[in-house]
């Protein structure tokens, strides 16, 4: 028989189509263990596959769960992603990831595709702000929804975050407490509130040593190699500055790059400071030192969060602490400003 149907197994089994699918559904009260060894070894004899759609008919329960990311390019969002597909996994749920591009039309698509396959519930990584059209999806389709890492929603929705604020100001004291005070910041979009929070709190670790933050030598990348390069080679060319605080790793590589085409010395010349901890980092020469957020826990505790609310109803959010690495692209200042 080339494909077996719960029909099948239960005439090969000699019992009920019931019968099998309570087996399947593991609700064998009331049943003799003979009856369920029978049942088991026809549905191994068949490599029979239940199908999820049919079994979620009757559970109410896809066990598929769905997780939007702005751009798996970035290495920072494989590690979210890896932490969410092994908690969902160890629950015996099935993630789908999507690829948003940062895009707001395309994040629509996708919550309208998650809604037709019928999941359980969605992970989001919003572009920030949830559109008009994806909180209407939301709500339309009674999806319980978790935010992780963004979103200005916390307050509507379960969420994990960073503490991004507390990270920036990690970063600025860091600088500071080397000696250094010619330091340029290159931030994210400012319309993310999570690169908007790193500028916040590196400008308070400044203004606590009495530095005017209106000096700051501050410019806005878009958190890519490229941006961290073409802004850091101008800086680099027309400013005498002796540390960098780029608000991802992703633009402390492109810093790298630039103060190498410029034989601009790290650190030597030049301390910079990442944010993130992506796992490349380590393997720079000279190491970067950086923020680190435990992305691979976050994305582990948004699953756990997103499942607790779809089978207690309990809704809860969580914020986590960064923590400064220090490697080998920082060192005190050595000249005398």
């Amino acid at each position: 028989m080339a494909k077996w149907t719960i029909k099948d197994i239960a005439k090969k089994a000699g019992v009920s189509i019931t019968t099998v699918s309570r087996v399947l559904n593991q609700k064998e009260e009331g049943m003799s263990e003979e009856t369920r060894e029978k049942v088991i070894r026809v549905i191994k004899e068949a490599q029979y596959q239940p199908n999820q759609f049919a079994r979620g008919l009757v559970t109410k329960q896809s066990k598929l769960l769905g997780l939007i990311v702005p751009t798996i390019a970035n290495p920072f969002f494989p590690e979210l992603c890896r932490g969410a597909e092994d908690e969902a996994n160890k629950r015996n749920y099935s993630l789908v990831i999507c690829n948003s591009d940062d895009k707001s039309e395309k994040e629509e698509r996708y919550l309208r595709v998650l809604k037709e396959q019928q999941v359980d519930g969605i992970i989001l990584l919003s572009k920030d702000r949830l559109s008009p059209s994806s909180e209407e999806l939301i709500k339309e389709g009674k999806i319980p929804c978790t935010l992780l890492d963004r979103g200005i929603e916390g307050n509507k929705y379960p969420a994990v975050f960073l503490d991004n604020e507390t990270g920036g100001y990690l970063a600025g004291k860091h600088l500071i407490d080397l000696g250094h005070r010619r330091i340029s910041c290159i931030t994210g979009p400012l319309s993310i509130r999570n690169s908007f929070e790193r500028v916040i709190g590196f400008r308070r670790a400044l203004e606590e040593t009495g530095l005017d933050h209106q000096d700051l030598l501050q410019i806005e990348g878009d958190f890519t190699i490229e941006s961290g390069y073409e802004l850091a080679k101008n800086l680099l060319m027309k400013n005498d500055i002796t540390a960098i605080f780029a608000c991802n790793d992703l633009m402390a590589l492109g810093v790298y790059q630039a103060a190498h085409e410029l034989n601009i010395k790290i650190p030597g010349e030049l301390s910079v400071i990442g944010f993130d901890d992506i796992p490349i980092v380590s393997s720079l020469i000279p190491k970067l030192t950086t923020i680190r957020q435990d992305t691979y826990e976050m994305g582990r505790k948004a699953v756990q969060l997103l499942i607790n609310q779809i089978e207690t109803g309990k809704t809860e959010s969580v914020q986590f602490s960064p923590s400064l690495i220090t490697r080998e692209s920082t060192a005190a200042r050595k000249i005398e400003e």
